[in-house]
C-alpha cells in the first residue's frame, strides 16, 4: 500500500513552504508575541486568498472540496513556519464538525464565510482542570440560552462563533453554536506558554445559543472531532520537528570548538540521529493516520491516538535538543529555539494532553 502523496499533493505542500519562507519568517511570529495583535491580520488575509480555509469545505458551502490530505500537507508547513494565525481551531476543530454535524441551515450560514476568511470560530470545551476533558458541569443550556464558564478556548479573543459543550435541563451532555459579539459574553486573555497562539477564558451570560448535531452527543461529537484534529496537528508537530532539526544542524555547522565544527563531534551526531528516528515514526504514524482519515477507515481512532502520541513525543524531544544543541545560548530570548519549544508545549495539551491520548491508545488496542 503506498501512503505517499500524490505529485498535486506536493506541489500544493512545496507552494505552501515557499509562501511561507517569504511572507511567515519567525520575525512575524516574535511580532506577535511582542505587539497588541492575537494574530496577523494581513497573513491570515493572505492565507485566505490562497484558499487555504477553503481546502477541505465542500465546494457547495464555498470550499474548494479537495480532501483532508491536502489539509495535511499545508498543516505540516503551518507549523514548520509557527504561522500565527487562527487556522487550527476555525479549520482543525469549527469548521470540521459544522461540516460533520452541522445541519443544513448553519453549514449554509457559517461554512461559505469560514471558507472566505470572514468568520473566525473556536471551540470552548474546557471548563476546570482535572476533570473529565468533555465534562460540562458549570455550563447550563435552558430556554435557548447559556450560562457558564469555559477556559483555555484557543482564539477565543478573536473569534467570531464558539462551539460550547453544556448541559440542559435534563442532564443531557449536547454541543451549542454561539455568537460571541454578544453583550451577554465576557472575554478575557489567559496567560499561555505560546503567545503567538493565545487562549480565553470566555463567560456566558444567558447568551443565546442554538443546538449543534444530535441531543445528548456531546462526548461522542468531540471524541470523533479530536480524532480528526489529531492527525492535522500530527502533521503541524512534525513540520516543527523538522524546523526543530534543521535549525540545530544549521547551527552546529557554522559553530566552531577546538578548531572544527561543533556539527562533527559524536555527541552531537548522536542527538540528530535520535532526533531523526523519532521524526520518522512521527511521519510513519501521522501518515497512516491521514490515510485512515482521507479514506473514513475504522482505524482512524487508533491511527490518530498513535499519531498524536508519538507526534507529542517527538516534537517535544526534538525542540528541547535543538536548545542543547545551541549550547548556553539556546535557551535565550534573543535565539528563535524556545519558539519551537513553546509551540511543542501548547500543541500537547490543545486537544487533550499526552496523558489522555496514551489512555484512549491503550483503551483503543484493547478494543481491536
Amino acid at each position: 500500500m503506498n501512503f505517499e502523496f500524490s505529485d498535486d499533493q506536493k506541489l500544493i505542500q512545496d507552494q505552501a513552504r515557499q509562501f511561507l519562507a517569504e511572507h511567515s519568517p519567525l520575525s512575524t511570529t516574535r511580532k506577535v508575541m511582542d505587539g497588541q495583535s492575537v494574530y496577523d491580520s494581513h497573513l491570515w488575509k493572505s492565507i485566505v486568498n490562497l484558499g487555504w480555509t477553503a481546502t477541505a469545505i465542500d465546494e457547495q458551502y464555498g470550499g474548494l472540496g479537495l480532501g483532508s490530505l491536502e489539509l495535511c500537507v499545508i498543516a505540516q508547513e503551518l507549523g514548520r513556519s509557527l504561522t500565527p494565525i487562527p487556522f487550527f481551531s476555525t479549520i482543525y476543530l469549527a469548521a470540521e464538525i459544522i461540516q460533520q454535524h452541522g445541519n443544513e441551515q448553519q453549514k449554509q450560514r457559517l461554512l461559505p464565510s469560514i471558507a472566505a476568511g470572514e468568520t473566525i470560530a473556536c471551540l470552548a470545551s474546557s471548563e476546570l482542570a482535572g476533570q473529565h476533558l468533555f465534562e460540562a458541569r458549570q455550563t447550563q443550556f435552558s430556554n435557548g440560552q447559556l450560562s457558564g464558564k469555559k477556559i483555555a478556548v484557543l482564539d477565543g479573543v478573536e473569534a467570531d462563533y464558539a462551539i460550547v459543550s453544556a448541559t440542559d435541563t435534563n442532564k443531557k451532555h449536547s454541543l451549542y453554536l454561539v455568537n460571541l459579539h454578544q453583550a451577554d459574553i465576557q472575554r478575557t486573555l489567559s496567560p499561555s506558554i505560546d503567545s503567538s497562539r493565545p487562549l480565553a477564558s470566555i463567560e456566558f451570560i444567558n447568551a443565546v445559543a442554538e443546538p449543534l448535531g444530535a441531543d445528548n452527543a456531546a462526548s461522542a461529537i468531540l471524541t470523533e472531532a479530536f480524532d480528526r484534529a489529531a492527525v492535522f496537528t500530527s502533521f503541524e508537530q512534525l513540520g516543527g520537528c523538522e524546523a526543530s532539526m534543521q535549525m540545530g544542524i544549521d547551527y552546529t555547522k557554522q559553530r566552531f570548538a577546538f578548531g572544527r565544527s561543533v556539527a562533527s563531534f559524536q555527541a552531537i551526531k548522536h542527538i540528530f540521529a535520535d532526533m531523526y528516528v523519532a521524526i520518522e515514526l512521527a511521519r510513519s504514524n501521522a501518515y497512516f493516520a491521514a490515510w485512515a482519515l482521507s479514506v473514513n477507515d475504522k482505524k482512524l481512532p487508533l491511527a490518530a491516538a498513535t499519531a498524536r502520541v508519538s507526534a507529542i513525543d517527538a516534537y517535544y524531544f526534538c525542540s528541547k535538543e535543538n536548545i542543547e544543541v545551541h549550547g548556553g545560548m539556546g535557551f535565550t530570548w534573543e535565539f528563535d529555539c524556545h519558539l519551537y519549544y513553546k509551540r511543542a508545549q501548547l500543541l500537547s495539551s490543545i486537544i487533550g494532553s499526552s496523558r489522555w491520548w496514551r489512555e484512549q491508545l491503550v483503551s483503543r488496542l484493547l478494543d481491536e
